[in-house]
């Protein structure tokens, strides 16, 4: 059946009354899954732009397709008028996000659809880019450009949090991430914790890495496990290796932790000890970046860490433990959402906790986190919940 065949069959199954009202938005509601279906392929690779896909649609059928793949390169819109060539004339485009009208590492993406003849645009979510906000869907209007907005938006949206915080709040969107048994345990009295979780939950953690800019762990997690955090796809799918950042406030890891090895992957110390120390000239020796940063409280000031990882163009941080820094993040209110893998398994009271003091006395005050989500891998289960925002920041751009 023809791509808008299927999409006019969606409209005829709402009820008549609506029929009239919904049958544009059936049509571009059907065409905007396909592009964010495109959008879905960039994700955790074009930061620190947001991830973009783009289709262009002729008499019901599609000619061209794309999707932002790195920043620098050419925007999905771009991409999709290239690949329909003289068939964009006239045609239909159906974009995730609000084309942008400035000058970056590429030219603006309005002066492209306008050259290549769009006669419509379809736009998911718009961008709260302070370069862009509004005005590239006011330049096409200004030039005759039919343009609808909100199609899909909650969805496109959900695709680009981690973009819309930072280029809002100069700040990375941060992932809290732990495998826990049922009585909230990530490992026993001594310290063993593998494994909590069962593959399928570890296979949909390493898919959670490829899609993240960073990887963030605190000292202890790295003397106790002696993690690589890298990403390691099922089938050997080739996945993308997040950078890795610990937190070492004092430098007291031995440079052999596995971490620290020599494979091309980026990793970062966040510390407090002083610039030009002998264990700094190691790791730095090693390849390893060493951040000084200010303290707080005697440790790692975490604020000035993420904003700077977001300064470096790290718009998503994913953050696998310790206790310590889980309960920092959330007591700063500086993590957006949970992720919480739970085995079907119980360790008791003599195990390890995975969140530390959040300083609650009363019931009334403990953390409220947003709507819940719960899906099962394997036999475990993934819960899923949005913690509560901190403050705004200044705007950060830029869409490049």
């Amino acid at each position: 059946m023809p791509l808008l065949s299927r999409a006019r069959a969606l409209a005829r199954r709402a009820p008549r009354a609506k029929r009239a009202a919904d049958f544009d938005r059936a049509v571009a509601e059907f065409f905007m899954r396909l592009a964010l279906e495109e959008a879905a392929r960039g994700v955790g690779r074009t930061s620190p732009n947001p991830a973009v896909g783009a289709v262009l649609v002729r008499a019901g059928r599609i000619v061209g397709r794309g999707y932002h793949r790195k920043a620098g390169a050419p925007h999905a819109e771009v991409m999709a008028i290239q690949s329909a060539g003289q068939r964009a004339r006239g045609a239909d485009l159906y974009t995730t996000l609000e084309p942008c009208d400035h000058f970056g590492r590429t030219p603006p993406c309005t002066r492209a659809i306008l050259q290549a003849g769009i006669r419509r645009v379809f736009c998911g979510s718009s961008d709260p880019n302070p370069l862009v906000n509004g005005r590239g869907v006011a330049r096409l209007r200004r030039h005759g450009v039919e343009v609808r907005t909100g199609i899909l938006e909650e969805e496109a949206d959900a695709l680009n949090r981690p973009f819309f915080k930072h280029v809002t709040t100069g700040m990375p969107f941060v992932t809290l991430k732990a495998a826990v048994t049922l009585d909230g345990k990530l490992a026993t009295a001594t310290g063993d914790s593998r494994w909590v979780t069962g593959e399928e939950a570890r296979a949909r953690v390493h898919r959670l890495r490829d899609r993240v800019d960073a990887i963030l762990v605190g000292a202890n997690t790295v003397r106790k496990d002696d993690p690589r955090l890298t990403t390691r796809l099922p089938g050997g799918e080739r996945g993308k290796d997040a950078v890795r950042v610990v937190v070492d406030s004092r430098l007291s890891l031995p440079p052999g932790r596995k971490v620290f090895a020599r494979r091309g992957q980026r990793t970062i110390v966040a510390t407090l000890a002083p610039e030009g120390s002998r264990k700094a000239r190691s790791l730095s020796e090693r390849g390893v970046e060493v951040w000084h940063l200010p303290s707080k409280g005697g440790r790692v000031a975490l604020r000035p860490l993420l904003r700077r990882l977001a300064g470096a163009g790290m718009t998503h941080v994913l953050c696998e433990g310790g206790a310590e820094l889980f309960s920092s993040l959330v007591r700063e209110r500086l993590a957006d959402e949970l992720w919480l893998f739970l085995a079907p398994k119980l360790v008791g009271a003599s195990g390890l906790s995975w969140l530390g003091e959040l300083g609650v006395a009363r019931m009334g005050r403990a953390l409220d986190l947003g709507e819940v989500s719960a899906e099962r891998c394997g036999r475990d289960l993934l819960v899923r919940a949005p913690l509560r925002p901190g403050p705004a920041r200044r705007p950060r751009p830029q869409r490049t």
